[in-house]
């Protein structure tokens, strides 16, 4: 196509475009939108974390191999569909998954390897900060590692200057700026909603602990400072420029927004950060979040209290374990398919065996599964096991299995859920987004019956946290218009957006509540196979 016979090719050469690089757990994506929110292009890199010295950890070369990859395919494509080389664009923000340990020391040497959000190694530390801030503290939160590896008397401690998430370290790589979304510090440590910033009363009780062991560093000169959406977070150095794109051809200067947590772009990405609205983001973890209108009643372990890319309060529950059960059998089918002599694409091995779920009965015919490939703290488990058993007379069906596949991939999260259902917390709306969701209809049917509430996927949610992160970088520039990010979204972004509303029916529920039942019951099951295997 030429360039004067496309209008959205001045867009790319004068810079009007936005562009959002999320680091997913199996895939970092690059997304570069225009002033409308239009995806115009993106681009991606597969990978994948590794089980190393008993740590999820994912290497620092890998992570920016991956980064350089996903912005060349992102900037191939610009120029393969548009005919003009990407030079610079508007604004640009990074996200990746939330949590975790990163810490470094004056010299910005990394100190340990990087220990992802996946792990389940501090149970201690969560117990016991939960108990000293009557505040719960999830395993993956980054003060957890952070008192957990004090408690361990790992030597590399005292040595800390800087410690921060995926996103915060890749963003200071790229502009020299130690600081964070709030919703991703909301992963760190708790947060001051009203204030907007980190607990105080509990930084001081923190570093009282510090002083207590002796180390020479302050938690709030440890911790980067909190950025909500709109504000300026630093620019695109000349070394960043080169470090996503060593060609040459990325220019300096570009502004970046605050990075962000991959539950924040999944807010953004589904319009989902005003009061009474939720969203669930379904992967390879699956997490639900409620935007609150007010405190819950008292603190619990299954639900973390995190807050929006604005720092208002929200409610999460996180599970760890999602779909690497169901891709890990789908894979196996198509082994058996394949062995058969029949010819297939991946897409179509997925939607087919999807679409076979629905014939299943509703409370999957006798057939249990467990989809535990890690921990999964809801259910008080530091390691798993992938299950699937059955009673002698379950009618042992293609279809059943699949259906236990996808609702025992919605099951933690049920558990967690109904707690904030007993706390009658407001829900106006539930929108969905991930790879659960890609085949159409069905994971929602699943999620619907999981939640009893009826699920929105957008046209958008395809795209997900990297368009997400585009959209709170164009927010940075266009901010000046609106009151707040939820009035940006409604009125700018969303506004007239079309998105598909599956409800289960009633009995689909009450066959999913019959299979949480009996998931409850064998949970016993599961530990037994993490004890003896």
């Amino acid at each position: 196509m030429t360039q004067q016979a496309n209008p959205v090719v001045s867009k790319i050469t004068d810079g009007s475009t936005y562009l959002g690089i999320e680091f997913g757990s199996t895939r970092i994506k690059a997304v570069l939108i225009d002033g409308d929110h239009a995806v115009l292009a993106s681009g991606g890199h597969n990978w994948e974390n590794r089980l190393e010295g008993g740590f999820w950890t994912y290497s620092m070369g890998d992570v920016f191999a991956g980064l350089q990859d996903a912005y060349a395919k992102l900037a191939e494509n610009v120029e393969k569909t548009y005919g003009v080389r990407l030079t610079r664009v508007g604004a640009m923000g990074v996200s990746a998954m939330m949590h975790g340990y990163l810490a470094f020391d004056k010299e910005d040497r990394l100190l340990a390897p990087f220990r992802t959000w996946r792990n389940t190694t501090t149970a201690a530390a969560a117990e016991q900060l939960t108990a000293r801030f009557d505040f719960n503290v999830p395993q993956r939160w980054s003060i957890a590692h952070l008192y957990q590896a004090m408690l361990n008397r790992e030597e590399h401690v005292g040595a800390i200057a800087f410690l921060t998430t995926l996103s915060g370290y890749i963003h200071y790589r790229l502009t020299g700026e130690k600081v964070i979304g709030i919703g991703d510090g909301s992963g760190m440590f708790p947060i001051d909603s009203f204030k907007l910033a980190y607990d105080e009363k509990m930084m001081v009780s923190f570093q009282q602990l510090v002083e207590e062991y002796g180390f020479n560093w302050n938690i709030s000169s440890v911790l980067p400072r909190l950025l909500p959406a709109g504000a300026p977070a630093g620019s695109l150095s000349l070394d960043g420029a080169r470090l996503i794109d060593p060609s040459g051809t990325l220019e300096s200067g570009i502004p970046f927004c605050a990075p962000e947590g991959d539950a924040g772009t999944g807010m953004v990405a589904t319009n989902a950060v005003r009061q009474r609205t939720g969203n669930v983001s379904a992967g390879t973890s699956v997490f639900a979040m409620l935007v609150l209108e007010k405190a819950l009643a008292r603190y619990y372990t299954e639900v973390d209290m995190v807050t929006t890319p604005a720092g208002d309060p929200v409610a999460m529950v996180h599970c760890n374990n999602c779909s690497s059960d169901i891709d890990a059998w789908i894979r196996l089918f198509g082994e058996a398919a394949t062995a058969l002599g029949a010819e297939f694409d991946e897409n179509t091995l997925y939607q087919t065996l999807y679409q076979k779920a629905l014939e299943g009965v509703p409370d999957c015919g006798g057939i249990m599964t467990f989809n535990y490939v890690s921990g999964e703290p809801v259910t008080n488990l530091d390691e798993g096991r992938p299950l699937l058993f059955r009673k002698p007379d379950a009618a042992f069906t293609l279809a059943n299995v699949m259906r236990a596949h996808l609702t025992s991939a919605c099951a933690s999260l049920r558990i967690g859920m109904d707690i904030l259902a007993a706390e009658r917390i407001g829900l106006d709306a539930m929108t969905g987004h991930g790879g659960f969701f890609k085949t159409a209809g069905i994971g929602q049917k699943i999620m619907s019956a999981a939640l009893g509430t009826p699920v929105t996927v957008m046209e958008t949610a395809g795209e997900g946290g990297p368009w997400g992160m585009a959209v709170l970088a164009a927010y940075l520039k266009n901010q000046s218009h609106y009151e707040s990010l939820s009035d940006y979204l409604t009125a700018r972004v969303f506004r007239g957006a079309k998105g598909v509303t599956v409800s289960a029916t009633e009995e689909e529920a009450a066959g999913f509540d019959a299979f949480i039942t009996a998931y409850k019951k064998s949970l016993s099951v599961e530990r037994a196979a993490v004890q003896v295997y």
